[in-house]
């Protein structure tokens, strides 16, 4: 297989800011990897790289040119000779997590076809969908009343809210509003706090959420902090789930260290985030060893990298709702058979792809 490589730059608007731990975007730049074999020039896998600001460990000014830099080494490679593993070290790719994420899905797009089934599962073959939870962006109370109703109108039956932006009573009371609507027995709630609390008032705040039957709290303090996080996951009232406290913990020793040391009840998988499926697969390896639960989350990419991430969730056993509802935030998304009914994220192979 010679390859050769494309990279299209791509502006994502939202359809309103999307209040991200960092502020509020109004737009997200992608890049698309096209990978073809230079004598089936029509067979083309694509990879989404979409790194987010203050996030991502590779959100920095020289993407672009790294992007053209691995494209100008794929162009002619006979990638059929290496492994994955090889072609990661060879292409540089340890400390871009969203670009091997995106060159990992383009190769197996290509070899499986080029037309976005990178698995075949009752899933990618439109059989069963994904339970996900109905996503509350962080706003005023009046925005994120209005969004509570419209998610349970919608049928969800469970609701994750950012919190950490408003005064903590207003969140409260948010919550109280909710469970006067559902119990915990009709609705799952998860909040996400995105590393908001202090170590100091942290457990004060748990166990007033504890109140409302949470099913879990995401990244109650800032990453980095292991020992303070420790503590908090040994005595907390609410499950903690570690979100940003994978980011840029690259190293197998690093991650096995990170997770007997803080002992979290879950952890968040976000492929751009963590380096794409095979890591995000070691990451469940790991956590499923020590009994530690996790879910997995897209990270406001397009529908391309939402179908990737879809796709390779369905391939577990899954037992709780995901974090995969994002691919309705942008007016102008890739037209994809990703839909959502119900509460859950379905893919229907009788419907098309746009063109990028």
């Amino acid at each position: 297989m010679a390859l050769h490589c494309s990279v299209v730059p791509y502006t994502l608007q939202f359809k309103f800011d999307a209040r991200t731990s960092r502020g509020a975007m109004a737009r997200h730049q992608v890049y698309y990897i096209k990978l073809w074999d230079q004598h089936l020039p029509d067979v083309v896998g694509v990879g989404e790289c979409a790194p987010l600001p203050g996030l991502s460990i590779d959100h920095r000014d020289d993407l672009p040119q790294k992007l053209d830099n691995v494209c100008q080494k794929l162009n002619g490679l006979e990638l059929d000779k290496l492994s994955f593993t090889d072609a990661v070290t060879l292409l540089d790719l340890h400390d871009l997590p969203a670009l091997r994420f995106a060159f990992e899905t383009a190769l197996l797009d290509l070899q499986q076809g080029g037309k976005r089934l990178l698995y075949q599962n009752a899933f990618s073959a439109g059989k069963e969908g994904i339970p996900i939870n109905g996503l509350i962006w962080m706003g005023d109370k009046q925005f994120m009343q209005e969004q509570i109703s419209q998610k349970l109108s919608q049928g969800y039956n469970c609701l994750k809210l950012k919190i950490g932006g408003l005064d903590f009573t207003t969140e409260l009371d948010l919550l109280q509003s909710i469970r006067e609507v559902a119990l915990a027995t009709e609705l799952t709630i998860r909040v996400d706090a995105n590393g908001a609390f202090t170590p100091q008032d942290a457990f004060k705040k748990l166990e007033k959420l504890a109140r409302y039957d949470l099913h879990s709290i995401e990244q109650p303090i800032k990453q980095g902090q292991w020992q303070q996080m420790a503590e908090l996951c040994a005595y907390t009232p609410v499950p903690i789930a570690l979100d940003e406290e994978l980011i840029g913990v690259q190293e197998a020793e690093k991650q096995v260290n990170l997770l007997e040391t803080i002992k979290p009840q879950y952890i968040i998988l976000k492929p751009t985030l963590v380096g794409g499926m095979q890591a995000s697969a070691h990451w469940i390896n790991l956590a499923e060893e020590r009994s530690i639960g996790w879910w997995m989350t897209s990270a406001l990419e397009s529908n391309i990298g939402l179908n990737a991430i879809s796709q390779f969730t369905a391939n577990y056993s899954l037992t709780m709702p995901q974090g995969l509802g994002t691919g309705q935030l942008y007016h102008n998304n890739i037209a994809s058979p990703l839909q959502i009914a119900q509460g859950q994220l379905w893919y229907k192979p009788e419907a098309d792809w746009g063109q990028l």
